[in-house]
């Protein structure tokens, strides 16, 4: 198998909404909140559904990788519900190996509900039900031993059984790649994400913004000079500006793509990360791997939701 990410399995409910909507409920433009059940029911009450769909950011870069034509392969915690039916059934449905037994869980299913505002912003409030619950019996050893590359996402990472999760997962595995997700993560978890990007991962996915946090840089030649000093690749989406691969004393760049009619940023990230795994599995050059990420990221936010079809 060339690729297994481990990430959390949530179902996305999408919903459309107007900027006051977000301010009538404390929320912040543009990032994720967790929030609890009873609250998610609250937010959702209100609003009008457009799509329901299996999720989670690394579940989105392994389905991508898989409509590339690479074997891929999922580890997520759902609950034997109704919804948890629907992520395998979404998964399967996309030629993605899943390798979780679900059963009844004391938490269900896990589910975020993404707000979508004129502007095509994106705003996450996430449940993360039983899929915050991970632990390492949760983790298939053979499936990440017979895998290139493990991926995983900063939002699955937290103390406890999910860390412990984590840790199994890359003292197993052959090489490792790992998305930072969210400024929100970076902020809460900054010391450990630090240590994983200078001596675990041996690729790490970020965005402008991520990545500056991670290190407290103050322009973006301390991110660059950061990247050459510890020596593995990182890869960094800037929006508008493109995208930039330092790979030791290698810096590459590569344009956006223009005059795009977009609608709805949620997968941007993910769908970038599986056109550049997809090209590094493949033995592409890294700018050719940048321009594979670009082009997914380009047609995914000229639609709705983190799926292409």
């Amino acid at each position: 198998m060339k690729i297994l990410g481990i990430g959390n399995a949530i179902v996305d409910v999408i919903c459309k909404i107007e900027d006051k909507y977000l301010i009538d409920n404390g929320l912040t433009k543009g990032t994720m909140k967790l929030v609890d059940e009873i609250e998610f029911k609250k937010l959702l009450s209100s609003l009008k559904i457009e799509e329901t769909v299996s999720g989670g950011s690394v579940a989105n870069s392994i389905v991508g990788l898989s409509q590339l034509g690479n074997e891929v392969g999922f580890i997520g915690k759902v609950s034997n519900d109704n919804l948890g039916q629907k992520y395998e059934d979404g998964l399967k449905k996309e030629n993605v190996n899943y390798f979780y037994s679900k059963k009844k869980e004391s938490l269900p299913t896990g589910t975020c509900l993404i707000l979508i505002t004129p502007d095509s912003e994106r705003t996450m409030c996430t449940f993360l039900g039983t899929a915050g619950k991970i632990n390492e019996n949760d983790v298939d050893i053979n499936s990440i031993k017979n895998s290139e590359i493990l991926f995983l996402e900063g939002y699955l990472w937290d103390e406890g059984e999910p860390k412990s999760a984590f840790d199994k997962a890359i003292v197993n595995s052959n090489k490792v790649a790992m998305s930072l997700s969210d400024s929100f993560c970076v902020e809460r978890h900054k010391p450990h994400f630090l240590e994983l990007v200078k001596n675990k991962l041996d690729i790490t996915f970020a965005n402008e913004q991520e990545i500056t946090s991670l290190i407290s840089a103050k322009n973006f030649a301390e991110i660059i000079s950061f990247g050459q000093q510890i020596g593995k690749i990182i890869i960094i989406t800037r929006g508008e500006k493109g995208s930039i691969a330092i790979n030791k004393d290698t810096v590459i760049e590569c344009e956006s793509e223009k005059n795009l009619k977009i609608v709805d940023l949620t997968g941007a990230g993910d769908l970038f990360a599986a056109g550049y795994l997809h090209g590094y599995i493949n033995n592409l050059t890294i700018l050719e791997s940048l321009k594979k990420g670009t082009e997914m990221s380009s047609k995914i936010i000229q639609k709705i939701g983190a799926r292409l079809n």
